[in-house]
């Protein structure tokens, strides 16, 4: 403990309310050595009132909007930045919702904020590092904040906060509030105790917690395409993913409460919705009754989970269908998924074949081509399985567009399991790839059990291989849209010329093109230039690994341009 220093730390894992303790578990949310419960001297709410007010906002029924007069100039700034994954973008939404809601005002001048607050990521080293420096940058402002002013408070929030928390409150001493994935319903409460010169700590884990009651606060006014959460955590436990130890295990959102999100999105304009998790597909709403018993879906052939099989709830595909159909005009996007839960009898693989605004792209991560080192990531499937699956996906979708993420420099990999994942980028030719060299994570598996023997040199080099290979099948498989009609929804004027739109096409793909004078093919509008939001029909003239380039043909619909094809 720092001398001076109070510390409210609450840590453990939560059980809803009304449950009984789990076995083993009765004791994990007490105070642990060198740790002292708050409310010995300290003026403030104790431990108790903590965990009266977490049972008084279990989510409900229907989800919550926070009025638009919650905020007003008079009250504190909070400047947010956020670092990582979309599900952090996502995160960032929710909390910003919950301090709005609570008199918060925002803002995006770091000058201006009483608040700062970082939504990190903890998946790699250079992650970390990144906010390490940045609270470096933040501690030179904090000193020098005129004393007129009421002192800068700083938060450390999401999956940093949740592995690093000692750490983060030690270090440098300069972070005030330290919340995890599943505290962001007391950041008020943290933020208050803040302000009386205390840090405060809440990295309490969630067996249920999906702020399905709370609808983000859409951070991009105006924007085409939002992100929506529809599960949290993860069961899958790869030996390499920290995941599971900074968001928790898997829950998933009662379906409702997505589809109010959907229609509050598709009402305020929004053209593009991607369902967000760390394994979407295996999600499971368990909030209706009648459904608790359904039988649990089977795997990919040839696939294997660590977990036994779930039984009950509703699944993805019926998600997917109910999404679809609530805004022909919208597209609709879910990362991630896992291979493993694409059976061949499932109906997600249909659904996107038959709706026309479901986009016909796939995330597949693979992370290895080689069957040795997938057993060693516990990641269920062979290289076989694996490419059993993406032909089965091609003959059910035909021309999807592949995504993937690959690690390389894993431990133990050898240079012939490197030039099997290189055979693989070559043999699938995906049109999107996330490449990272391997970074051990404390608390994983391969933490524990395995040896980082990949020396950094050798990971660089690999890493670079993986690259050039990757861009060089891209721009081979980008390179078949040339002289094709792709449907693009228009996301904004190009960052290099403000002569040009930019946009996305259904395979997600960047696609560049003039602004121009465009007729409308729907015949519900006068010619004109594009806008955000807008579809456009566009001829492919050039390609590259990451971008397309075209000529603009009309304006149009998702259901005009179906119906054309």
């Amino acid at each position: 403990m720092l001398p001076g220093v109070r510390v409210l730390r609450v840590t453990g894992l939560l059980r809803p309310a009304g449950a009984p303790p789990r076995p083993g578990a009765s004791r994990r949310a007490r105070c642990g050595p060198g740790q002292r419960p708050v409310g010995r001297g300290v003026t403030g709410p104790d431990l108790r009132h903590f965990l009266r007010a977490a049972a008084a906002v279990q989510p409900g029924p229907s989800p919550e909007l926070p009025p638009e007069s919650s905020s007003t100039p008079a009250g504190p700034k909070v400047y947010l930045e956020t670092y990582g994954c979309q599900m952090n973008v996502s995160d960032t939404e929710i909390a910003w919702a919950i301090l709005q809601k609570n008199g918060y005002a925002r803002t995006k001048e770091l000058d201006e904020a009483d608040v700062v607050l970082l939504v990190t990521c903890s998946v790699r080293e250079k992650a970390e590092q990144a906010i390490w420096n940045r609270l470096q940058h933040l501690k030179a402002l904090k000193a020098r904040r005129p004393q007129a002013r009421a002192p800068l408070r700083i938060g450390i929030l999401g999956c940093m906060a949740e592995r690093l928390k000692e750490e983060i409150l030690h270090r440098e001493k300069l972070v005030d509030v330290v919340a995890g994935p599943d505290a962001y319903r007391d950041l008020p409460r943290l933020l208050a105790v803040a302000e009386s010169g205390q840090q405060a700590a809440n990295v309490l884990l969630s067996l249920d917690e999906t702020y399905a009651d709370i609808l983000p606060v859409q951070t991009s006014a105006g924007g085409t395409t939002a992100f929506v959460s529809i599960m949290r955590g993860c069961d899958n436990m790869c030996s390499y993913c920290i995941v599971p130890f900074t968001r928790g295990r898997e829950r998933s959102r009662p379906i409702a409460s997505i589809l109010q999100e959907v229609r509050m999105l598709s009402d305020q304009g929004v053209k593009e919705v991607t369902l967000l998790g760390q394994n979407v597909n295996s999600f499971r709403d368990l909030s209706e009754v009648q459904f608790q018993s359904v039988a649990a879906p089977g795997l990919s052939r040839g696939f294997s989970t660590v977990y036994k099989a779930k039984q009950g709830g509703l699944r993805f595909s019926h998600l997917l269908d109910q999404v679809s159909r609530i805004d022909p005009e919208m597209r609709i996007r879910f990362t991630s998924p896992h291979p493993k839960d694409f059976p061949d009898e499932a109906s997600v693989l249909q659904l996107i074949q038959e709706r026309n605004n479901i986009c016909k792209q796939l995330h597949l991560p693979a992370q290895s081509g080689s069957t040795r080192v997938l057993e060693a990531m516990r990641r269920g499937y062979t290289r076989e399985a694996y490419l059993d699956l993406v032909h089965h996906v091609r003959e059910s979708i035909p021309g999807v567009s592949l995504s993937s993420d690959f690690i390389t420099g894993f431990c133990g990999e050898t240079e012939e399991d490197h030039q099997q994942t290189l055979s693989l980028l070559r043999e699938v030719r995906y049109n999107v790839g996330f490449l990272f060299a391997y970074s051990m994570r404390q608390k994983t598996r391969a933490h524990h059990r395995l040896q980082d023997d990949v020396p950094t040199d050798v990971k660089k080099r690999r890493l670079e291989q993986l690259i050039a290979t990757f861009r060089e099948e891209a721009a081979r498989a980008n390179a078949a849209l040339v002289g094709q009609a792709q449907l693009v929804l228009v996301e904004g004027p190009s960052k290099r010329s403000a002569s040009e739109l930019c946009g996305r096409n259904d395979g997600n793909i960047k696609v560049i093109f003039p602004d121009a004078e465009l007729e409308d093919a729907a015949e519900c509008r006068a010619p004109g230039r594009a806008q955000p939001g807008d579809y456009v029909m566009v001829k492919v003239t050039s390609a590259s690994s990451q971008t397309l380039r075209g000529v603009p043909l009309c304006r149009t619909t998702l259901s005009c341009a179906a119906a054309s094809h």
